[in-house]
């Protein structure tokens, strides 16, 4: 996760931040003002015009920030986190896997984030948008990741997995964005989760069922 805010700089704008992520998730990036993000953080809109220059770079930290401490849970060691297990004292490959999973669900807590996810990551394709290095760059780590823990789980089944971990990874991201779509479309008719294990379970992974579900 994130380290605590230590100086009062830095408490400021954890406090902006928790404010625009809760706004945004609840309205979506179009429907909240800079005006009311300050309001709901407790101070003046030239306050937050100190900490941040307008409401883009304001969006893109709090991406930054929820994708810094998903990548801390779901991959530790890359940004902080307690290193992946090697003597069984740590998050073992399976465990990986169960948290990756588990946050398709988490998600699923936060409909007006995800949508921002999708809508922004669809519009960043275009090389001008000003995300869109840090959805390439975003991409490029998950699929790095996921493939390395792919990986690692197919050379340790019996028999080893006979798949490309680098391309099942893209299918497996393809799928979990896509589901995510489809979900804030019609929700109850898409059990994201369930279909991610059933996903999985192609390539010998264990379901849920096995591994349990998983809150972060």
């Amino acid at each position: 996760m994130s380290q605590e805010p230590r100086t009062k700089g830095e408490r400021t704008r954890a406090r902006i931040l928790d404010s625009a992520t809760e706004l945004f998730s609840r309205s979506g990036y179009n429907s909240v003002s800079l005006r009311e993000i300050a309001a709901h953080a407790g101070m003046t809109h030239a306050g937050l015009l100190h900490h941040f220059a307008g409401k883009e770079p304001l969006l893109l930290e709090v991406l930054s920030r929820r994708d810094e401490d998903d990548a801390a849970f779901l991959f530790p060691g890359l940004l902080g986190g307690d290193p992946p297990s090697t003597d069984g004292t740590g998050p073992g490959a399976e465990e990986r896997l169960r948290r990756l999973v588990g946050v398709v669900g988490r998600n699923s807590q936060t409909p007006g984030l995800v949508a921002l996810y999708a809508k922004l990551s669809a519009e960043a394709s275009e090389p001008a948008h000003p995300a869109h290095s840090y959805f390439v760059k975003r991409y490029q780590v998950l699929r790095a990741e996921i493939a390395a823990l792919l990986g690692e789980l197919f050379e340790a089944s019996e028999p080893p997995v006979a798949a490309d971990p680098r391309a099942v990874a893209q299918q497996l991201l393809a799928l979990m964005d896509g589901l995510q779509t489809q979900w804030l479309l019609e929700p109850a008719a898409v059990p994201m989760e369930q279909r991610v294990w059933e996903f999985l379970a192609h390539y010998g992974l264990a379901p849920a069922a096995k591994w349990g579900t998983v809150s972060h």
